[in-house]
């Protein structure tokens, strides 16, 4: 009857017409970084903006890739003769190939897609590598830098140069229309923590005697 009272909306209907303040903070934040990381993708292309840095960028891009680094470490390994320096390096290989997993994993959970405006023509991808979180570039500058400062006996210049290719190589994602900035930042911060776990699970000849007696 015209007297009756309204039945309430379902609590779905509600949460739809009454949004939380996280769920407008995060779409805010999202439409945000959708938006700048757009913006400053000023090498995705050819008739981008910096366009004529592309190639540069491209060849950043191949130095922070897993396979030159993975490669360049096995061989280092194999062709070393001093102990010391084959517990290093054979705790980088680790830390590369726990990067490798770690971000395949978060990669094909998340399966956040590729920036609208990034073109597929990225150095040796695989399946998962068609998602977008988090950037493996960036986890991998990440990991690796702080490794090279701990472990590597290195002048101050080279110190920062070290520092400074991590930033170029993360910063890179994003002028290339790889990633968003959100990729970028997490992969940051996963490959800062990645190195703590790989310093917990250091591999020395006392703890896998049987690894070290490959070499």
């Amino acid at each position: 009857s015209s007297g009756a009272a309204a039945a309430p909306l379902p609590e779905e209907d509600c949460m739809k017409l009454n949004p939380s303040f996280v769920g407008i903070a995060l779409s805010s934040l999202l439409a945000i970084d959708l938006w700048a990381s757009k913006r400053l993708g000023v090498c995705a292309g050819e008739g981008s903006a910096w366009g004529s840095a592309r190639p540069l960028m491209k060849v950043i891009e191949v130095s922070g890739h897993g396979i030159p680094w993975l490669l360049g470490t096995f061989y280092g390994l194999c062709q070393s003769d001093s102990s010391a320096a084959r517990e290093v390096l054979l705790n980088l290989l680790f830390a590369l190939l726990l990067d490798l997993v770690m971000v395949a994993v978060v990669k094909g959970l998340v399966k956040r897609p590729r920036p609208t405006h990034n073109k597929m023509d990225m150095f040796v991808t695989i399946s998962v590598d068609k998602y977008s979180f988090p950037s493996g570039h960036a986890t991998r500058a990440a990991l690796v830098c702080r490794f090279v400062l701990r472990h590597l006996v290195l002048a101050v210049p080279l110190r920062v140069l070290v520092v400074l290719w991590a930033l170029i190589v993360s910063i890179s994602r994003v002028m290339l229309g790889r990633h968003n900035m959100t990729d970028v930042l997490f992969g940051l911060l996963l490959g800062y923590a990645l190195y703590g776990v790989v310093e917990h699970c250091w591999l020395s000849p006392a703890t896998v005697p049987a690894l070290f007696a490959l070499w």
